[in-house]
């Protein structure tokens, strides 16, 4: 059984409309929203073992944020196909990078990371599936199972959503835990 984390990069800054897009930092509710979804996915302990990720920099602060928290060292290749892809979904870039990982973590960008999750989720929780078709925010996470030996076997609407995790949802739950 393969695992598949979709990630959307946390909240960007816009601070300085200058900026290149590809150089834009997150911004510190999009800092937070990573650390939460880091400490979700450690406390769950399902793990990638191998993280494909977008050079964007926003990319690049939200997998800093992730591999600080995880406590693990999965191996990290960047694509640049994740910031530019050709396709409307990054499958493509899974089969041809996702290697032998049993669990592939995405880093990527709207609306190709959100494309790619409901072009492939055939099942799950009904409330969820409609959440993460409805709206994949900044920072949100799903992630599917499938049963395939091999990253190039990923077809439409063949993935189980297990998962599907949203900063905002996580913020809400940290605060309330406080008030209780």
């Amino acid at each position: 059984m393969k695992h598949l984390f979709l990630l959307r990069h946390a909240k960007s800054a816009w601070d300085d409309f200058d900026l290149p897009d590809h150089e834009r930092p997150l911004s510190r509710r999009g800092q937070r929203g990573a650390r939460l979804i880091a400490e979700a996915l450690a406390a769950d302990g399902s793990l990638p073992d191998r993280i494909l990720c977008s050079p964007a920099e926003r990319c690049r602060q939200t997998l800093a944020i992730l591999l600080d928290r995880i406590g693990t060292a999965p191996v990290v290749v960047f694509v640049d196909a994740i910031y530019q892809p050709a396709s409307p979904d990054y499958r493509n870039v899974i089969g041809g990078r996702g290697g032998d990982a049993e669990r592939l973590m995405v880093i990527g960008h709207n609306p190709t990371i959100q494309a790619t999750a409901i072009s492939l989720a055939g099942s799950g929780e009904d409330d969820l599936v409609e959440k993460m078709a409805a709206k994949y925010p900044a920072g949100a996470l799903a992630v599917l199972a499938f049963d395939i030996a091999d990253w190039w076997a990923l077809a439409p609407h063949t993935g189980r959503l297990t998962t599907y995790l949203v900063p905002r949802a996580l913020v809400a739950a940290a605060e309330a835990g406080r008030n209780t």
